[in-house]
Protein backbone atom coordinates (compact mmCIF):
# COMPACT_ATOMS: atom_id res chain seq x y z
CA UNK A 1 0.00 0.00 0.00
CA UNK A 2 0.90 3.06 -0.86
CA UNK A 3 0.94 5.75 2.14
CA UNK A 4 -0.14 9.26 1.61
CA UNK A 5 2.05 12.63 2.49
CA UNK A 6 1.79 16.08 2.64
CA UNK A 7 0.88 17.89 -0.66
CA UNK A 8 2.93 21.03 -2.22
CA UNK A 9 1.53 22.99 -4.61
CA UNK A 10 2.41 22.10 -8.60
CA UNK A 11 4.37 24.73 -10.54
CA UNK A 12 3.39 26.14 -13.25
CA UNK A 13 0.82 25.39 -15.80
CA UNK A 14 0.68 21.94 -15.00
CA UNK A 15 -1.07 22.38 -11.62
CA UNK A 16 -4.35 22.55 -13.17
CA UNK A 17 -3.47 18.84 -13.98
CA UNK A 18 -2.15 17.70 -10.70
CA UNK A 19 -4.62 17.76 -8.23
CA UNK A 20 -3.41 17.25 -4.80
CA UNK A 21 -6.13 14.32 -4.28
CA UNK A 22 -4.18 12.78 -7.44
CA UNK A 23 -0.86 12.87 -5.90
CA UNK A 24 -2.17 11.85 -2.22
CA UNK A 25 -1.07 7.92 -2.56
CA UNK A 26 1.58 7.98 -5.07
CA UNK A 27 3.30 11.32 -4.65
CA UNK A 28 5.16 12.83 -1.51
CA UNK A 29 5.61 16.40 -2.66
CA UNK A 30 9.00 18.43 -2.09
CA UNK A 31 9.87 21.72 -2.60
CA UNK A 32 11.49 22.10 -6.54
CA UNK A 33 15.43 21.16 -6.33
CA UNK A 34 17.16 23.31 -8.54
CA UNK A 35 20.26 21.71 -8.56
CA UNK A 36 18.26 18.58 -9.25
CA UNK A 37 16.75 20.49 -12.14
CA UNK A 38 19.74 21.60 -13.47
CA UNK A 39 20.89 18.20 -14.07
CA UNK A 40 18.01 17.12 -15.91
CA UNK A 41 18.31 20.03 -18.79
CA UNK A 42 19.08 18.31 -22.47
CA UNK A 43 21.91 20.78 -23.16
CA UNK A 44 24.42 20.75 -26.38
CA UNK A 45 27.02 18.50 -26.46
CA UNK A 46 29.07 16.62 -28.03
CA UNK A 47 28.07 13.03 -27.39
CA UNK A 48 24.83 12.48 -29.74
CA UNK A 49 23.01 13.61 -32.22
CA UNK A 50 18.92 12.92 -33.08
CA UNK A 51 17.75 15.11 -35.98
CA UNK A 52 19.48 17.64 -34.45
CA UNK A 53 18.58 17.33 -31.05
CA UNK A 54 22.24 16.86 -28.91
CA UNK A 55 22.06 14.53 -26.33
CA UNK A 56 24.99 14.53 -23.52
CA UNK A 57 27.13 11.91 -23.21
CA UNK A 58 26.73 12.03 -19.31
CA UNK A 59 24.81 13.73 -16.59
CA UNK A 60 25.84 14.57 -12.77
CA UNK A 61 22.96 13.78 -10.69
CA UNK A 62 22.62 13.16 -7.22
CA UNK A 63 26.13 13.06 -6.91
CA UNK A 64 26.13 10.33 -9.36
CA UNK A 65 27.32 10.29 -12.88
CA UNK A 66 24.79 8.67 -15.59
CA UNK A 67 25.67 7.54 -18.98
CA UNK A 68 23.79 8.07 -22.06
CA UNK A 69 22.77 4.34 -22.77
CA UNK A 70 20.92 4.94 -25.62
CA UNK A 71 18.66 7.23 -27.26
CA UNK A 72 16.15 7.43 -29.89
CA UNK A 73 12.36 8.36 -31.00
CA UNK A 74 8.68 7.11 -30.14
CA UNK A 75 6.99 7.59 -33.54
CA UNK A 76 3.15 6.60 -34.25
CA UNK A 77 1.40 4.89 -37.13
CA UNK A 78 2.48 3.68 -40.90
CA UNK A 79 3.27 7.40 -41.44
CA UNK A 80 5.56 7.37 -38.17
CA UNK A 81 4.62 10.63 -36.65
CA UNK A 82 7.14 11.19 -34.50
CA UNK A 83 5.59 11.74 -30.20
CA UNK A 84 8.89 12.39 -28.31
CA UNK A 85 12.95 11.48 -28.33
CA UNK A 86 14.12 10.29 -25.57
CA UNK A 87 17.47 9.53 -24.11
CA UNK A 88 18.30 6.70 -21.29
CA UNK A 89 21.04 7.37 -18.39
CA UNK A 90 22.59 4.34 -16.43
CA UNK A 91 25.40 4.47 -13.63
CA UNK A 92 26.54 1.65 -16.04
CA UNK A 93 26.27 0.68 -19.31
CA UNK A 94 23.63 -2.39 -20.17
CA UNK A 95 21.85 -4.07 -23.38
CA UNK A 96 20.19 -6.14 -20.89
CA UNK A 97 16.60 -4.45 -20.03
CA UNK A 98 15.62 -6.72 -16.83
CA UNK A 99 18.95 -5.98 -15.54
CA UNK A 100 18.63 -1.87 -15.81
CA UNK A 101 14.93 -2.87 -14.43
CA UNK A 102 16.26 -4.93 -11.31
CA UNK A 103 19.57 -2.41 -10.79
CA UNK A 104 19.39 -0.43 -7.48
CA UNK A 105 21.11 2.73 -9.12
CA UNK A 106 19.75 6.09 -10.64
CA UNK A 107 17.97 5.82 -14.10
CA UNK A 108 17.03 8.80 -16.05
CA UNK A 109 14.91 8.97 -18.67
CA UNK A 110 15.03 12.50 -20.40
CA UNK A 111 11.72 12.66 -22.63
CA UNK A 112 11.15 16.03 -25.14
CA UNK A 113 8.09 16.19 -26.68
CA UNK A 114 7.75 16.62 -30.70
CA UNK A 115 4.10 16.49 -30.80
CA UNK A 116 1.10 17.27 -28.78
CA UNK A 117 -0.45 14.80 -26.22
CA UNK A 118 -3.57 14.95 -24.61
CA UNK A 119 -3.77 14.21 -21.01
CA UNK A 120 -6.78 11.69 -22.02
CA UNK A 121 -4.38 9.82 -24.76
CA UNK A 122 -1.42 10.17 -22.17
CA UNK A 123 -3.20 8.85 -19.45
CA UNK A 124 -4.28 5.88 -21.95
CA UNK A 125 -0.72 5.25 -23.08
CA UNK A 126 0.55 4.75 -19.39
CA UNK A 127 -2.72 3.03 -18.43
CA UNK A 128 -1.52 0.21 -21.13
CA UNK A 129 1.78 0.23 -20.65
CA UNK A 130 1.51 -0.68 -17.04
CA UNK A 131 -0.92 -3.20 -17.85
CA UNK A 132 0.92 -5.08 -20.26
CA UNK A 133 4.48 -4.64 -18.43
CA UNK A 134 3.39 -5.81 -14.55
CA UNK A 135 3.66 -9.38 -14.95
CA UNK A 136 4.47 -12.30 -12.72
CA UNK A 137 5.69 -11.27 -9.41
CA UNK A 138 4.55 -7.21 -10.47
CA UNK A 139 0.92 -5.85 -8.51
CA UNK A 140 0.23 -3.02 -8.19
CA UNK A 141 -2.85 -1.55 -6.50
CA UNK A 142 -5.94 -1.07 -8.44
CA UNK A 143 -6.80 2.36 -6.82
CA UNK A 144 -2.91 3.48 -6.68
CA UNK A 145 -3.01 3.11 -10.61
CA UNK A 146 -6.17 5.12 -10.56
CA UNK A 147 -4.49 8.04 -8.48
CA UNK A 148 -1.38 7.97 -10.85
CA UNK A 149 -3.71 8.21 -14.26
CA UNK A 150 -5.52 11.01 -12.83
CA UNK A 151 -2.33 13.26 -12.18
CA UNK A 152 -0.75 12.70 -15.80
CA UNK A 153 -0.72 16.05 -17.40
CA UNK A 154 -0.95 16.75 -21.16
CA UNK A 155 2.29 17.60 -23.34
CA UNK A 156 2.98 20.09 -25.76
CA UNK A 157 5.78 20.20 -28.54
CA UNK A 158 8.57 21.31 -26.75
CA UNK A 159 7.62 19.85 -23.44
CA UNK A 160 10.91 18.18 -21.50
CA UNK A 161 9.78 15.25 -19.16
CA UNK A 162 12.04 13.66 -16.76
CA UNK A 163 11.94 10.41 -14.60
CA UNK A 164 14.99 9.66 -12.37
CA UNK A 165 14.45 6.12 -10.86
CA UNK A 166 16.03 5.39 -7.85
CA UNK A 167 16.63 2.65 -5.02
CA UNK A 168 13.27 4.25 -3.42
CA UNK A 169 11.22 5.30 -6.10
CA UNK A 170 11.03 7.66 -8.84
CA UNK A 171 11.30 11.96 -9.60
CA UNK A 172 8.62 13.25 -12.21
CA UNK A 173 10.03 16.48 -13.29
CA UNK A 174 8.42 18.46 -16.73
CA UNK A 175 9.90 21.96 -17.82
CA UNK A 176 12.35 22.15 -15.06
CA UNK A 177 9.34 21.66 -12.67
CA UNK A 178 9.71 19.20 -9.89
CA UNK A 179 5.79 17.51 -9.78
CA UNK A 180 6.36 15.21 -7.40
CA UNK A 181 7.67 11.99 -6.09
CA UNK A 182 6.78 8.53 -6.53
CA UNK A 183 7.55 6.80 -3.11
CA UNK A 184 6.60 2.95 -4.43
CA UNK A 185 9.88 1.08 -5.74
CA UNK A 186 7.73 -1.42 -7.17
CA UNK A 187 5.35 1.33 -8.40
CA UNK A 188 8.55 2.99 -10.07
CA UNK A 189 10.10 0.18 -11.62
CA UNK A 190 6.57 -0.31 -13.47
CA UNK A 191 7.01 2.55 -15.03
CA UNK A 192 10.06 2.12 -16.61
CA UNK A 193 9.12 -0.90 -17.49
CA UNK A 194 6.24 0.63 -20.23
CA UNK A 195 9.49 1.47 -22.34
CA UNK A 196 11.76 -1.85 -21.31
CA UNK A 197 9.48 -4.26 -20.11
CA UNK A 198 8.02 -6.90 -22.41
CA UNK A 199 5.57 -5.68 -23.86
CA UNK A 200 7.01 -1.69 -24.73
CA UNK A 201 4.63 0.57 -26.86
CA UNK A 202 7.93 0.68 -29.21
CA UNK A 203 10.20 -2.28 -29.62
CA UNK A 204 12.32 0.05 -31.89
CA UNK A 205 12.47 2.73 -29.10
CA UNK A 206 13.30 -0.10 -26.68
CA UNK A 207 16.20 -1.50 -28.68
CA UNK A 208 17.45 1.99 -29.22
CA UNK A 209 17.39 2.85 -25.49
CA UNK A 210 19.10 -0.88 -24.93
CA UNK A 211 22.38 0.39 -27.31
CA UNK A 212 24.74 0.64 -24.39
CA UNK A 213 26.23 3.44 -26.37
CA UNK A 214 29.32 4.22 -24.85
Amino acid sequence: MIHAATIQPMCGRYAKFLPAEAFARIFVSRACWFSLIASLCWLPAQAAELDGMQLRDTMQVEGKTLHLNGFGRRTYSLLRIHIYAAGLYLERLSTDADEILASPGNKLLNIRFEHNVSAVDAREAWRKGLENNCRASCHLDPEDVAKFLASVPAMNVGDNYSLLFTATGATVTVNGHQIGIISQPLFAEAMLATFLGPAPASLRLKRELLRGHG
